[in-house]
């Protein structure tokens, strides 16, 4: 039986094709991280592009054709005449990738701080832990803001929007580290007390090698549980830190930043340049995060 055969008549499939809420989610995920990756496939326009706009279409109902060009867009268009649709689709790519790039740089941060902390010990293991209490004392949000502003006051005023994306990426990472750390710690400490650990010890594995190749394959049930839950906290963040404006720049916005400009002309009347992307927000966070719950429950083995 190959691996495809096998992971078809695995208990975790079992399991995924009898969950709606698991199925659901997931296709609504595929859909949105679909659309947002083949985005020009999808639409006539670079909504980011100054040379494919036309101001004429600025303000069109959504469905409806613009009493001046005779176009309509299915969700309307923005005040520079952006295919609001269009701008989910773009838009959604800087969330994802800020996303997706903030959770590994804070998994493989914390899995290795973990992993040292409940190897080592001692000291080593007191300092780790000590910084992630202190950290964990603070929300998240607040710790984003804190390193992004630092690390943008540090930044020369040139280059500022261009280092934007990897500035947030850095500090949504460093907010979210801790909860791997902690998790793998934990784990470490348990399997470092077994005999394939001491039989590795006795053959002059080294601790380096003991750690990647022996103790982590048996962290990472946990650690992707961690890693996909993050992901909706990460992209929550990324659109509150573009909210506030100390996100992505103008140039490169997120749905974040699509919100917040929507937010300008909510009573105005143009309610559609904030509701669709704030949907498109809500339903890529709610489905990653009902994914997460599912994988942990999935993959915890006191429910199996």
């Amino acid at each position: 039986m190959n691996a495809l055969s096998r992971f078809i008549a695995s208990d975790f499939t079992y399991k995924f094709v009898r969950s709606p809420v698991a199925m659901i989610a997931s296709l609504v995920v595929f859909i949105l991280v679909g659309g947002a990756i083949f985005a020009p496939l999808f639409t006539s326009q670079n909504p980011f592009d100054p040379a494919s706009l036309n101001l004429m279409n600025g303000f069109s109902h959504p469905m409806e054709p613009n009493q001046f060009t005779g176009e309509s867009f299915i969700f309307g268009t923005d005040d520079q005449g952006r295919d609001v649709y269009a701008t989910i689709l773009y838009g959604m790519r800087i969330s994802l990738f800020v996303g997706f790039s903030a959770v590994m740089f804070a998994m493989v941060l914390g899995v290795t701080l973990g992993l040292i902390a409940g190897y080592t010990g001692g000291r080593t293991d007191t300092i780790i832990m000590r910084i992630a209490d202190i950290q964990l004392t603070f929300p998240a949000i607040l710790v984003a803001l804190l390193i992004f502003g630092i690390a943008k006051g540090i930044t020369p005023p040139g280059r500022r929007d261009e280092v934007a994306i990897w500035v947030l990426i850095i500090a949504i990472g460093l907010s979210e580290w801790v909860n791997f750390a902690r998790v793998v710690r934990g784990a470490t400490m348990v399997e470092k007390s077994k005999e394939y650990v001491d039989a590795a010890r006795l053959i002059g594995r080294s601790p380096f090698t003991i750690m990647l190749r022996h103790i982590l394959p048996n962290t990472l049930s946990p650690v992707l549980v961690i890693a996909t839950i993050s992901l909706a906290l990460a992209i929550i963040a990324e659109a509150t830190l573009s909210f506030l404006g100390v996100g992505a720049p103008p140039t490169q916005p997120s749905l974040g930043t699509l919100i917040r400009i929507g937010q300008g002309f909510l009573f105005s009347g143009e309610w559609w340049i904030l509701f669709f992307p704030a949907t498109a927000l809500l339903a890529l966070a709610l489905s990653v995060n009902l994914l997460g719950d599912w994988l942990r429950d999935a993959l915890n083995p006191k429910l199996k």
